[in-house]
């Protein structure tokens, strides 16, 4: 059927490509479009018919530089499969692939990345990549001689680029008005911003001189405390999990049922450093504030858990998630694994509880110094979210048992979110279950704190990964908990009443972490700062 088609010149390629990216692929810009249209006030109607002229030009300027013979076919094949992941990606959940997003997506696993796909999102790459890249396999593009090929090249980027100059000099001040007011725009366009987050990352982190690594508080030491005995922290890493869903920031449903009694602390105003694992994980366990982090700079220094290593800490971390993001490199760790957690796994994904397998483990063979354990959750990822809790947690029901989750009704969806906000609350109960326990031979204590939070919808936004300037709370205002046994808070002379006073007021943050941490095990070095530790308010 397809032997005969058509032949085109490689500028008429050019151009239907153009088309075809400016109809489809950046149907989400256009929505964007006529948001901040109905947004202001008078509108020139030949300003916004102006706004898809210019666009089909520069898609047409841009793909005329790669029609090149023997280049143009799998160059825009790739382009196009691309781009087609990134339109599903952005009409379903709403997602912009800033470099952030492109490092998540190079970190990420490869059972985290399987639950992306659904028959909703096979569909959409079927029509909207599939059948456009079998069309482009099977065309005929014809060439001329390499100097008349130029020549025509020449003309059509002539014509389109002096198009580009006269829109924008008659509209100038609309565009630069429009554009100040919606930012956001820029980030929707298809394929060009995708391709340009992901040149910038491929620099960062390939053609970039790296910078001298930099040991940390090499100086330091543990001051000691009244008590004898050995202080001993979980850390539980909690994943996707947002505060507005959590019963103690005052949800209305009773998502943390299995804690409520324990008597943890709520620290009520606490914000992520960034919108993802990948940046959130190595920036709240670096000595830089989020104002100051870049991978880059982390990288080539000490983590917080290197720097208790210093003072013969022992730091232990096991993963159910996606991996430390290079965080515990140089400490003890382990992933969680259908092959050692054989109870907790499915072909799909592990249960947390097979993290209180290994803290049982680790629990009963720790020595008797200061103990760190970071118990790293899968907790909220989605959009499996089904897959995160066993049967007997499906407490909030109708639940959404799919991937596609944009098709399923809200109530459905924050059902599920729900349930594995439930799911986590166990886990905690059962960490300060199990380190009770162990009162008679450590100084007991519990942090938990969300790696960063999770949209549901709102604003047409799911999942997470927004850019942090434009990300709305429920992706970055993220639960933060605390509980401590009795005798930790007398040997670390630290007042329970005025912490729990402290947390109803105080703004927190994951800048805090790194100075909390040497704070909480009593650590001195020239790193720490007294102002940046949550619990330095509230010691006697």
């Amino acid at each position: 059927m397809f032997d005969n088609v058509r032949s085109i010149s490689s500028n008429k390629f050019v151009l239907l490509l153009s088309f075809y990216y400016l109809v489809i692929f950046n149907i989400p810009f256009f929505e964007a479009v006529k948001t901040g249209i109905d947004n202001q006030g008078d509108v020139n109607w030949l300003f916004v018919l102006s706004i898809p002229l210019l666009l089909l030009m520069l898609l047409n300027v841009l793909f005329s530089l790669f029609t090149i013979k023997y280049i143009t076919k799998p160059f825009f094949i790739l382009l196009t499969i691309i781009s087609s992941l990134v339109f599903y990606s952005s009409v379903k959940y709403g997602i912009i692939f800033d470099t952030n997003m492109i490092q998540n997506i190079v970190e990420t696993t490869q059972s985290e990345a399987s639950t992306y796909f659904n028959t909703s999102s096979i569909v959409y790459f079927f029509l909207t990549g599939g059948i456009p890249c079998f069309l482009i396999y099977k065309v005929n593009i014809v060439y001329q001689s390499f100097f008349k090929e130029m020549l025509i090249k020449l003309g059509c980027l002539f014509f389109f680029l002096l198009g580009i100059v006269a829109i924008v000099a008659v509209f100038y001040q609309n565009y630069a008005a429009f554009g100040r007011n919606n930012d956001l725009l820029k980030r929707l366009i298809i394929p060009t911003y995708v391709v340009g987050s992901t040149i910038k990352y491929v620099n960062e982190h390939y053609f970039t001189q790296p910078i001298p690594y930099q040991a940390l508080g090499t100086d330091a030491v543990v001051s000691p405390h009244q008590g004898k005995k050995p202080n001993l922290i979980v850390m539980v890493l909690g994943e996707t999990a947002r505060a507005k869903n959590y019963e103690y920031y005052g949800y209305d449903r009773p998502t943390n049922a299995y804690t409520k009694e324990m008597g943890l602390i709520t620290f009520q105003n606490m914000t992520s450093c960034g919108t993802a694992t990948a940046v959130s994980v190595p920036c709240m366990f670096s000595h830089f504030d989020r104002s100051d982090y870049q991978l880059r700079k982390a990288q080539s220094q000490d983590t917080i858990l290197d720097v208790l290593t210093y003072v013969s800490i022992d730091v232990q971390w096991f993963d159910n998630d996606s991996g430390c993001k290079g965080v515990c490199n140089k400490v003890n760790h382990m992933m969680i694994t259908k092959e050692n957690s054989p109870k907790e796994c499915t072909t799909q994904s592990c249960f947390d509880e097979a993290l209180l397998t290994q803290l049982d483990i680790a629990l009963a063979k720790a020595k008797k110094k200061n103990t760190l354990i970071v118990l790293h959750l899968m907790g909220s990822h989605g959009p499996t979210y089904y897959l995160r809790y066993p049967k007997a947690f499906r407490q909030f029901l109708p639940d959404c048992q799919r991937s596609d989750i944009q098709n399923c009704n809200q109530q459905e969806l924050v059902n599920t979110y729900d349930n594995t906000i439930l799911y986590t609350d166990y886990i905690i109960s059962k960490v300060i279950q199990k380190l009770k326990i162990y009162n008679q031979s450590f100084d007991t204590g519990m942090i938990y704190m969300s790696d960063h939070g999770e949209s549901l919808g709102e604003k047409g936004l799911y999942l997470h990964g927004a850019p942090y300037s434009i990300a709305p709370t429920e992706q970055i205002h993220i639960p933060f908990l605390s509980w401590f046994s009795d005798a930790f808070y007398q040997k670390n002379r630290l007042d329970k009443t005025c912490l729990q006073a402290l947390s109803q007021k105080g703004t927190f943050s994951h800048d805090n972490l790194f100075d909390s941490l040497l704070g909480i095990f009593n650590v001195k070095t020239q790193e720490y700062h007294q102002k940046q530790d949550v619990f330095s308010q509230c010691r006697l």
